[in-house]
């Protein structure tokens, strides 16, 4: 199964529809987003592509309530306080928006760690856990909107991000 991997949203919509587009086209039947929507709009990409999410807040997501909400009217598009534990065809997956907020232990008792906070791209190895960022999906810092697709059978990482110039700032 692969699923689409995203953080750091950020309210930028155009862009993270783009990048659920992308996925979707690369097979992606599930989303995991790793926190900072910011506003409850943000989440009408994902209602719009039909597609389950499964995601935790993160630090800038003040309305909780109002995202939470949002959320509810899309089928199989859940959220949760970071961090999170979910299993995922067969695979033990910890959400968290900020790495530091996961113990060791936690880390190191999932196959799998999505965690958004850096806004910089980022795949490596704890142990046996594979540690991914997917990177900002917004591309306010960086410039560039980035996500990444998992295969969880073989967990290769495809880092994808959006090109042209229409994304620079």
């Amino acid at each position: 199964m692969r699923v689409g991997l995203l953080a750091d949203s950020h309210d930028r919509l155009p862009a993270l529809a783009a990048l659920i587009a992308r996925m979707q086209e690369g097979g992606v039947q599930m989303i995991v987003h790793a926190g900072d929507w910011c506003a409850p709009f943000a989440m009408q990409p994902v209602l719009d592509a039909q597609i389950s999410l499964v995601g935790v807040f993160g630090r800038s997501d003040g309305d909780r309530g109002g995202l939470a909400a949002e959320a509810a009217r899309g089928i199989g598009v859940e959220l949760y306080d970071a961090p999170h534990s979910v299993e995922v065809a067969g695979t033990r997956i910890l959400l968290t928006h900020d790495l530091s907020d996961s113990s060791s232990r936690s880390i190191e008792s999932h196959g799998i760690v999505v965690h958004g906070a850096t806004h910089v791209q980022d795949r490596s190895e704890q142990g046996g856990t594979l540690l991914v960022n997917p990177g900002e999906a917004c591309g306010w810092l960086n410039g560039i909107p980035s996500a990444a697709i998992l295969d969880l059978v073989t967990r290769e990482v495809e880092f994808i991000t959006l090109p042209g110039d229409q994304w620079r700032f």
